[in-house]
């Protein structure tokens, strides 16, 4: 592990523009087989990391642009030390292990009308959460996800609808995913749960699909996970990428909440902290589970297959409806299995090639701007 702020080297440039061949993809053109993943090595970014005015924290989402062997990384700060806002990173792997990682550019996210997005007390009605971001080489664009909001805020509650929306690689908003019936926010109890939506975006390997993981169960789907509650289901959503039009739902299953909260009526929570496509119906889901009371999340990273799961995009009460069939799941890594620290793991992306030819992958855990916490950048080899 390296955690000096010497070991990191920050470029107090701004990010050069890159040629980009848009023919070559950040996924490979066959499937991926996966049949294990192998720890390779861990990196920790310094807790008062800056750059250019910027604190370098939250970072709850990260993809990998072949093409420039770049990486695009989004805080979910909401605008709250500086406006809401995307990185620009390289990620120097050596002999397995990563030497270096350093910024080369940041990027604020704006709003449909051009504007910077406010923080929570400045206008919570404008405010963003972001969660995910995903480059498309087709397009020579990004997309990122907001969990929108429904608590009360300045003394009213606030309800603001999650969204996926297109950007340029400057952060300018270029287009929005329209957002399904089931997914508006409410002040009653029906709709997403409060921090516990679009939590992770994937393209499949085409770029023709996008999918949407939701983090936690919809109301009308029944209670959130817990520790003594398996099965919780939450929804991922199938759009086509290039209408920006949803297109199918599926049901995929929890697992309990992992450890038991101290005390035992604490917050606790496990849900999809994010996903990463293989092809066209198999996913990497990331669940992470915390309860307080533990120092360290537990991450799971299942393989999921969407084939033959039903499309529920018109069904609700999916903890009662037996007469659909959910996405199957196969457990590929628990992070608990590593016997090391691991926090708030959000980000999951494919990385480069390693010297054996292997695919690598690689993991961001958000910080939360704590002190308490810490920003830690996992590697990982894919054998297939």
């Amino acid at each position: 592990m390296k955690s000096s702020i010497l070991a990191v080297f920050i470029f107090l440039i701004t990010g050069c523009a890159v040629q980009r061949n848009t023919a070559s993809l950040p996924h490979p053109a066959a499937p991926l087989s996966i049949t294990q993943l192998k720890f390779l090595d861990e990196y920790e970014l310094p807790f008062e990391l800056q750059y250019k005015n910027t604190w370098v924290g939250g970072l709850s989402g990260i993809d990998y642009d072949r093409s420039s062997d770049q990486y695009f990384i989004i805080s979910d700060e909401r605008s709250a030390t500086s406006p809401s806002r995307f990185y620009t990173a390289r990620i120097r792997i050596s002999g397995n292990k990563i030497d270096t990682i350093f910024f080369t550019g940041v990027q604020t996210l704006k709003m449909a009308n051009g504007k910077t997005f406010p923080s929570l007390k400045e206008g919570a009605q404008e405010a963003a959460d972001p969660e995910s971001i995903r480059f498309n080489p087709r397009t020579n664009r990004l997309v990122w996800s907001s969990e929108g909001d429904r608590a009360e805020r300045n003394g009213t509650i606030n309800i603001k609808d999650p969204w996926v929306w297109e950007m340029d690689l400057q952060g300018q908003y270029l287009d929005s995913f329209a957002l399904p019936p089931n997914m508006h926010v409410h002040t009653t109890e029906n709709g997403p749960r409060v921090n516990g939506v679009f939590e992770g975006l994937g393209f499949t390997n085409d770029y023709r699909h996008l999918f949407v993981s939701v983090e936690e169960p919809l109301y009308e789907d029944g209670p959130r996970a817990d520790v003594d509650y398996a099965g919780a289901p939450v929804r991922i959503l199938k759009y086509d990428a290039v209408s920006h039009k949803p297109i199918a739902q599926y049901a995929y299953l929890l697992d309990a909440v992992a450890r038991k909260p101290n005390p035992a009526t604490a917050f606790r929570v496990n849900g999809i902290s994010e996903i990463m496509v293989l092809d066209e119906h198999r996913l990497l889901v990331m669940e992470r589970s915390f309860s307080m009371g533990n120092s360290y999340c537990t991450i799971k990273i299942y393989i999921a297959d969407l084939d033959g799961a039903t499309d529920v995009f018109g069904k609700s009460g999916l903890d009662t409806d037996k007469t659909y069939q959910p996405v199957s799941k196969k457990l590929l890594l628990n992070m608990n299995d590593l016997n090391r620290y691991i926090d708030n793991v959000e980000g999951i992306t494919l990385g480069p090639k390693l010297a054996n030819g292997h695919y690598s992958l690689l993991l961001i855990a958000d910080n939360n701007f704590s002190k308490e916490e810490k920003t830690q950048v996992f590697l990982f080899e894919i054998i297939p």
